[in-house]
């Protein structure tokens, strides 16, 4: 069984800083990642929010965090935990093929893209529909689409496929944007860009691609079709923490219970970013998170 001082469970940019954090305090660092590292970030085409960078994509970021990481001396090792269990004073970190053990544990899951659930969903996905506007925006070029949500993923979605969009819609339940409101003012201001308030997506009409939507608007329940050729959605994320429930205690939307210190329930077990119960989740917050942690952990072993 491989170990390490501290193992942590994803490697987005909570996970990151944990590693880069723990390895500068002489501690070793083995991340856990089930996909690719960089987390939700890896596509999002610019950042623009990040203290001390003006602007740099989504991918660089990511790498330059990975690159830091394993730079530092900080392993990555690819597999989806499936479980975390005390043995003795130490926890062992259970994949869907092999154990790890270790003396401190930062889970730094994130969280998935929430869909719509409506009927026909998953079946376009791939079709017409998808959840991440840098990576296949390129395939709508000349072509109308529409976005849904109102939080600054949507808004920044809907700005990045106008600029290569005939026309893109946004649709958001609420009769304000929650994303920043400069951000929300550019896109008034975009001519191929039509933003819809008070609205949902209720159903989709396809062939063999998505071909139409229909929006109902929450307070007077008119409904109206949508001609479209591509529907992206951003209307948030939800975590998978359950694996975790034995040692991490769970809210009733599924984040893991831990303040501003990342402790959970169990000494020697934290959490740090985004799937976790907080307030404002941001590139930022992430990375004080993975600092906290990091350093929360180190003086565990």
């Amino acid at each position: 069984m491989k170990t390490a001082d501290i193992i942590v469970i994803g490697a987005g940019t909570a996970g990151l800083t944990a590693a880069i954090y723990g390895q500068r305090a002489g501690r070793h660092v083995l991340l856990l990642e089930e996909g690719i590292y960089g987390g939700q970030i890896v596509n999002t085409p610019e950042i623009e929010n990040y203290p001390g960078i003006q602007q740099i994509s989504g991918f660089q970021f990511a790498m330059n965090l990975y690159e830091q990481a394993t730079a530092l001396g900080a392993e990555l090792e690819t597999g989806k935990a499936v479980e975390i269990i005390e043995n003795d004073g130490q926890k062992i970190v259970r994949t869907e093929t092999a154990e790890y053990g270790c003396g401190a544990v930062i889970i730094a899951t994130g969280a998935k893209n929430r869909k719509l659930g409506i009927e026909g969903e998953e079946a376009l996905v791939g079709r017409g529909i998808s959840y991440c506007a840098a990576c296949d925006g390129a395939f709508y070029k000349d072509k109308t689409v529409a976005v849904v949500g109102g939080g600054n993923t949507a808004l920044g979605d809907a700005d990045y496929l106008a600029n290569g969009c005939r026309q893109v819609y946004l649709i958001h339940r609420r009769e304000e944007f929650r994303g920043d409101a400069s951000l929300a003012e550019r896109l008034k201001q975009r001519e191929n860009v039509t933003c819809i308030l008070n609205a949902v997506v209720t159903d989709l009409q396809a062939g063999e691609r998505l071909e139409k939507i229909t929006v109902q608007n929450v307070v007077s329940k008119e409904r109206q079709e949508i001609s479209v050729d591509g529907l992206f959605v951003a209307i948030g994320q939800v975590p998978e923490n359950q694996a975790f429930a034995n040692l991490a205690a769970l809210d009733d939307q599924g984040y893991i219970i831990a303040g501003e210190d990342c402790k959970t329930k169990t000494p020697g077990v934290y959490a740090a970013g985004d799937c976790r119960t907080k307030e404002v989740r941001q590139l930022t917050t992430a990375a004080a998170d993975g600092a906290v942690a990091a350093l929360a952990a180190c003086t565990r072993v």
